[in-house]
């Protein structure tokens, strides 16, 4: 896959002996400047069950959706009559992004960072003008997106059952 064309997300934080040093993060954020989030991921606990399969970020309609990663394109279209764009990338990941109309193709290649196309208005229980949808796959599990930037996502404590 191609290299990145543009300077990569960097991170600083400690090493394993106390040392403070830069590291890229996985994903950079797919809207500049860093969004704010509306709705955090909220991983199913069964494979069909309900959650938040992403996050969901505070976007102006017309902003530009930038690839969070190196990848190929590998879907542009429709799901649930909602535009949706995919990305492949190393490693197994696949980003979505909606609702998005594309400015790229299926099979093009993508740059880290890259306009891949533009935020609609639209997106269900956004609570702002627009709101972008960004999910993140390993394989089949989805993972929350947030962990890949280097960011904290929100954490909800569950029972245990193991107590006293």
């Amino acid at each position: 896959m191609a290299g990145s064309a543009s300077p990569p997300s960097v991170g600083v934080g400690p090493g394993a002996d106390g040392s403070v040093s830069a590291r890229q993060s996985r994903l950079s954020w797919p809207l500049s400047p860093v969004p704010v989030i509306t709705k955090y991921f909220d991983a199913p606990d069964t494979p069909f069950g309900p959650g938040h399969r992403g996050v969901d970020l505070a976007a102006v309609p017309g902003q530009d959706v930038l690839a969070a990663d190196a990848g190929v394109v590998v879907f542009a279209g429709a799901v649930g009559g909602r535009p949706v764009l995919s990305v492949d990338h190393d490693g197994g990941l696949r980003t979505t992004y909606e609702p998005v109309v594309p400015k790229v193709a299926v099979g093009e290649q993508v740059y880290r960072g890259q306009v891949l196309g533009t935020v609609l208005a639209g997106h269900p229980g956004c609570t702002v003008a627009a709101c972008l949808h960004w999910g993140v796959r390993r394989g089949e599990e989805y993972v929350d997106p947030l962990a890949l930037t280097g960011e904290v996502g929100e954490y909800r404590l569950k029972p245990w059952g193991g107590g006293r």
